[in-house]
């Protein structure tokens, strides 16, 4: 490989603050939130983009899965607060079973919501879920609000790339970024890597690993689209009414695109749908497999629409182009290979931890998705202090990252990365020594429910305790049975 070198030279130091989150994604927004509300008084958000909410509001993932388990709600914190907001300001811009029905077995409802993908349990007895689709661009506005409100707190910069950290023996003392203004440099006490990539942690001298599992979701790529002009009842009923026509076309549709994917379908209140794709063994750290991504969605748009135009009429017969998201679909590149490292053992075995962070319902069907603890050492590097790394790219092996990187995942551990980066700074530790107890603490203040907490309803144990952790599932029990057999359940 060819070389340049570049010539030495001084950058000017931009700013200086006590905690720097570099990228606003779920993870980053939610962690100078926290880090905000939990005391920190000087905190910079960089972001790349000019939004924040990352795959959420840029490729337009308009929907957050399993939020609660059984009957009650153990994703919450930051990640409820979204929703809360959201439909106080613009009433109808979130839709999916409400709070208050989620454990229900009424079949009327789970029958109204059973079109939409994760409202209803996958065990039985059936009953409803609490996950949540969304109106996007609303979101983008209702995150930047949240940070106007902490704006004593909180410096934004949007379109501000970091891209290289700034190590001193081993600790974080800052990041070099680039931005319209040229190269220059924030210093910090405590840096939060949520770029999703590791772009930070990967260069600062961390062990970590790369890419996911080949089986897993989390290999593909996606350019997700928007249409309008549907008509989603007819399209509802069609779809169910004539199911093997919906599958040919969605065949049809692959073809013309040459991904696996589907027809226009995910429906949103006003007549329009997103339409998604899966572009597969891509790596979301490289410049060809984003590029390829972009323009091998874009090149087919016109097709799909014209073709499902004939194919059915009744739905789609007005449908028109809205939108292409600005962002890529993004899930797995590099992964942090951290102080602890989760693995499917963590679900089929309903691992306990001191250093919990976060307890959380999950997609994954080895414990029926009963919740799961999330401990601080998932977003802890290793060898490197002063530097966290929550988010999509959080410590995992490269089976269990596919039920780790979604969004709750994501903010939750994004916000346990705030209030652990405030709680070094005001007692003065590095991020390998944070009074981890005091992390807890504030985390149950910011409605975050965490295990054998004092102060968290006795209900939620009581309801794991009940339903035993979901280990009654038949690859739990293989699991139990024969661990040899479940290790090659985890190479995929």
């Amino acid at each position: 490989m060819k070389t340049y070198h570049e010539p030495a030279c001084d950058l000017p130091v931009y700013d200086e603050c006590d905690v720097l989150v570099v990228g606003s994604g779920c993870a980053g927004h939610s962690a100078a939130v926290a880090a905000a509300r939990a005391g920190c008084k000087n905190i910079i958000l960089m972001e790349r983009y000019g939004y924040s909410g990352g795959d959420v509001t840029g490729d337009y993932v308009l929907m957050v899965p399993k939020l609660s388990w059984k009957t009650l709600p153990f994703v919450r914190g930051i990640q409820e607060e979204w929703f809360d907001r959201m439909e106080k300001a613009v009433p109808g811009s979130t839709w999916g079973p409400r709070m208050e029905d989620i454990g229900k077995q009424d079949k009327a409802l789970m029958f109204r919501w059973q079109h939409k993908m994760d409202t209803v349990s996958p065990s039985e007895p059936k009953m409803l879920v609490r996950s949540v689709y969304f109106d996007g661009p609303q979101l983008e506005i209702e995150l930047d609000l949240m940070l106007l409100e902490l704006k004593d707190r909180i410096r934004v910069l949007y379109h501000s790339w970091g891209t290289k950290p700034i190590v001193e023996k081993n600790v974080v003392k800052g990041v070099i970024f680039e931005s319209k203004e040229g190269r220059k440099v924030i210093l910090a006490k405590v840096v939060i890597d949520a770029t999703g990539d590791g772009d930070l942690f990967s260069q600062a001298g961390a062990p970590f690993e790369h890419l996911s599992d080949g089986q897993t979701r989390s290999t593909n790529t996606t350019l997700a689209w928007r249409v309008g002009g549907v008509n989603t009842d007819y399209l509802l009923e069609w779809r169910y009414s004539h199911p093997e026509e919906w599958k040919q076309l969605n065949a049809k549709v692959n073809e013309i695109t040459g991904l696996s994917g589907s027809a226009p379908c995910w429906d949103e209140p006003n007549g329009n749908c997103l339409v998604f794709n899966r572009h597969s063994n891509k790596d979301c750290a490289k410049i060809k497999d984003l590029t390829d991504t972009e323009i091998d969605t874009r090149k087919s748009i016109r097709q799909v629409i014209e073709y499902c135009k004939q194919a059915c009429p009744g739905a789609y017969k007005d449908m028109y182009l809205l939108s292409i998201a600005p962002q890529t679909g993004l899930r797995c590149s590099r992964r942090l290979k951290g102080e602890y490292v989760m693995s499917p053992s963590d679900w089929a075995f309903a691992t306990k931890h001191e250093d919990t962070i976060a307890w959380h319902s999950t997609i994954c069907r080895i414990n029926d998705c009963a919740p799961i603890e999330i401990p601080y050492r998932a977003i802890l590097p290793q060898k490197i202090d002063n530097l966290l790394a929550p988010g999509r790219h959080v410590s995992a092996d490269e089976v269990s990252i596919d039920w780790m990187n979604l969004i709750p995942q994501c903010i939750g551990t994004g916000q346990a990365a705030g209030v652990a980066a405030a709680v070094c700074i005001k007692d003065g530790t590095g991020t390998h020594d944070v009074n981890i107890k005091t992390v807890q603490d504030i985390l149950v203040d910011q409605n975050v429910p965490l295990p054998r907490n004092p102060r968290v309803d006795k209900a939620y144990t009581e309801l794991v305790e009940e339903y035993q952790y979901g280990l009654y599932t038949e690859l739990a029990k293989k699991a139990r049975e024969n661990p040899e057999e479940f290790k090659k359940y985890r190479q995929g």
